[in-house]
């Protein structure tokens, strides 16, 4: 199968689902028009309280589509938008991609930066949730599997159906660090 978007989703407030929508729109060296992580210096609550003139690496949020299928066979219901993400993709291995990896989604580029390190609020969907998002790794490693975050490098819309081009970086190849 073609890697390509199942879904997209925006939320203008710091609810932690975000509502499905018919397409979303990036715009460059900001994240999607209406979420309230779009911005050019970080926006997540608890970085902001580190330091809020940050660069804004987490722009966009996508996970793929395979993680909620390994979640429902340790039941869990989850599905496009429930973990915060604006893009929902399946076909690609989203967290074997090298940092700096290039997504060319829809009308849009994305860089990826990083894994989203998830939180305590996932438990507040379903109680065990972020234990199954964690997993280790055979050197003992924490596996963050809840996605992975970018910046918008060109701005486009993106529509459920798009098609997903990746194009990694030159080598060597950064292994992705939580952002």
């Amino acid at each position: 199968m073609d890697a390509q978007v199942i879904a997209v989703a925006v939320g203008a407030t710091h609810a932690f689902t975000k509502p499905l929508q018919a397409s979303i729109r990036l715009i460059a060296g900001e994240g999607v028009e209406g979420d309230a992580h779009r911005g050019v210096t970080v926006k997540h609550r608890s970085r902001v309280a580190v330091d809020p003139t940050q660069p804004n690496l987490r722009q966009v949020h996508l996970i793929h589509a395979e993680l909620f299928e390994e979640l429902a066979a340790k039941g869990f219901t989850v599905g496009p938008g429930h973990l915060g993400e604006n893009v929902t993709t399946r076909g690609v291995d989203l967290l074997g991609l090298p940092e700096g990896t290039h997504l060319a989604v829809g009308g849009a580029v994305i860089a990826v930066t990083g894994l989203r390190n998830p939180c305590a609020q996932i438990d507040g969907l379903a109680p065990g949730l972020m234990a199954a998002l964690l997993d280790r790794a055979p050197d003992g490693g924490i596996i963050r599997k809840s996605g992975v975050m970018g910046i918008v490098l060109e701005g486009g819309v993106i529509r459920p159906g798009d098609p997903i081009a990746v194009t990694l970086p030159p080598p060597p190849h950064r292994r992705l660090e939580r952002v």
